[in-house]
Formats: C-alpha cells, sequence, structure tokens
C-alpha cells in the first residue's frame, strides 16, 4: 500500500512527458566515450563526464537513465561518484532510472529493492530496471516495496540482443499463462499489476513498467500492438533509439498499442556529439520525438 502523500511513479512520469516528452538520455560513461570528451578512463574522469552531461540535459528533458555497469567497474571510486551523480541528477529535477538489471528471490532481491528505492538511501533513484527469469512472483517484494514509497520498475521483457530471442519467445507449458510466451507473460503480468491496483481507474501510466527493445519485433516475441491499449498504461523503457537503429518516427509503428509509455532510451548517438555538441544534440532529438509523437 502507498503510503499517505506519496505521488505514484507513473504520475511522475505522465507529468514528465507533459513537460518534456519522451527522451530518456542514458548516462553511459564508455572507455571510448571518456577518451573522445578528454577525460582519463577513471572514476575523476566519470565524474566530470557525468556532471556535464547532467548539466547539458537539464531543462532540455526529463529523464535520465545512469548505465551502473560502467560506475561499477572502477570499483568503490565508481559507485562513489555514482552516488554523487543520483543526487544532482534528483535535485536538478530528473526523474532518474538505474538501470541495474538485478534479479534475485527472496531477502536478496528485496535488499536490491531497498538499495535502489529508498527514499535517503545513498544509491537512490526513482526506479531501476530488473530481470524477473526467475519468475514475476520472485521480484513481488520490490513491487510491493516500490508501489509504497512511489517508486517505479521497469522488467526486463523483450531486449534487443539476439542471443536473447530463444529465451523471450519461447512457450510457457506451466503456469497460469501458458501458452503464452515468455516475453508476452511477464509483459501481461506487470499490465495485471497495475490493473488491480486500488486507484487504477484514476491512473493514465501505472508505476510498474516493462523493458521493451525499440529494435525488436514485438509480434515475433508475441505482444499484440493492434490491442486495445491497457488501463491503466504500461510504462516502456525502450532502449534501442539512436546508435541502435530506431527512429523517433518509428516510435508509433513499432509500439503500437503500448506507444503512450514509451520512454525512448538514446545514450551513445546523443554523447557522442561530445562535450561542446551534447546540449544541442540533446534539444535536436527532443524536438524530433516531440513531432513524431505529439
Amino acid at each position: 500500500m502507498r503510503a499517505e502523500g506519496v505521488t505514484p511513479f507513473g504520475d511522475r512520469l505522465e507529468a514528465v512527458f507533459a513537460a518534456y516528452g519522451r527522451l530518456c538520455v542514458g548516462l553511459d560513461p564508455h572507455a571510448s566515450l571518456l577518451d573522445a570528451w578528454g577525460q582519463p578512463d577513471s572514476a575523476e574522469g566519470v565524474r566530470e563526464f557525468g556532471l556535464r552531461v547532467i548539466e547539458a540535459a537539464a531543462d532540455r528533458v526529463g529523464i535520465l537513465k545512469p548505465q551502473v555497469a560502467f560506475f561499477e567497474r572502477h570499483g568503490a571510486a565508481g559507485y562513489a561518484v555514482l552516488e554523487r551523480l543520483l543526487g544532482e541528477a534528483r535535485d536538478a529535477g530528473f526523474l532518474v532510472i538505474a538501470d541495474v538489471k538485478r534479479g534475485d528471490i527472496g531477502t536478496s532481491v528485496a535488499a536490491y529493492g531497498e538499495a535502489w528505492l529508498t527514499p535517503g538511501s545513498s544509491l537512490e533513484a526513482d526506479a531501476m530496471t530488473i530481470s524477473a527469469y526467475q519468475g514475476l512472483g520472485s521480484i513481488e517484494p520490490v513491487m510491493v516495496a516500490a508501489e509504497g514509497v512511489g517508486k517505479g520498475l521497469f522488467v526486463l521483457a523483450a531486449t534487443s540482443n539476439p542471443e536473447s530471442a530463444a529465451i523471450q519467445r519461447a512457450v510457457l507449458q506451466q503456469s497460469s499463462r501458458a501458452g503464452s510466451t515468455v516475453a508476452r507473460a511477464i509483459t501481461d503480468g506487470v499490465s495485471g499489476w497495475n490493473q488491480m491496483r486500488a486507484d487504477a481507474a484514476d491512473q493514465a501510466l501505472g508505476s510498474m513498467g516493462v523493458v521493451l527493445g525499440a529494435t525488436t519485433d514485438l509480434q515475433l516475441v508475441g505482444l499484440d500492438t493492434d490491442a486495445e491499449p491497457p488501463r491503466p498504461g504500461l510504462p516502456v523503457l525502450a532502449p534501442g533509439f539512436g546508435h541502435q537503429g530506431a527512429e523517433p518516427g518509428d516510435l508509433r509503428l513499432r509500439f503500437g498499442s503500448y506507444s503512450a509509455g514509451v520512454i525512448a532510451s538514446e545514450s551513445r548517438s546523443i554523447l557522442a556529439a561530445g562535450p561542446e555538441g551534447i546540449a544541442d544534440a540533446i534539444s535536436r532529438r527532443a524536438d524530433e520525438y516531440g513531432v513524431a509523437v505529439g
């Protein structure tokens, strides 16, 4: 149950869409990008890179997604930088999605949720990515906890890497969703969770979402993009725009009935503009999504 006075993540996401549009800037300090930006491949370089990205993105977009792996590679110093950047981003008004892709069972997965979603935590974000390949029920403790404090989750459902296809297209044999693909079962399960909330009828977007790759053929993984849109709408974190090939004009065609909740995530295509060009790159791409989706 959500604490009194807490605004649901879905409501905050809807407000960001209205104010800034769909573009999400990925904060991915690849070694090659650090070099191109004239920064050392170190925690200090990551810090300077991240601060410049946050400064450039402020008041141009409303969503920032740090890829935690690129901070972890620098060990404790990298995590210290991440803690600072998370705080800076949230202070700047961004909706922050921690791309951590955690997943486990019982107290272990609950602890992951506590680390990334607890208000006041040094790693606090507004939402996190999470894996449910041990069963959607395995992450229920995190779903309950996230909802209680107005946070969100994005559950991996249909990623775009070729190696994932065999698993995501596999058809369940024993389940309440027997006959569905794994991707369809996860997507429907998350949407069903949103629909069962007490205030679901009053929400345009739910607070639990899924990850659907923008270059994935959703029909092939069993998702019906022509079906009636769910109510509340399903938030969809969609990596794959920009560098991987999907473009703003593709959004409605690729996502169909899921389009209303799509967050278009771009990282390398924007970050490659460098420190001098990133602000213009963000503004240009944000405008392109506004034209395509508006």
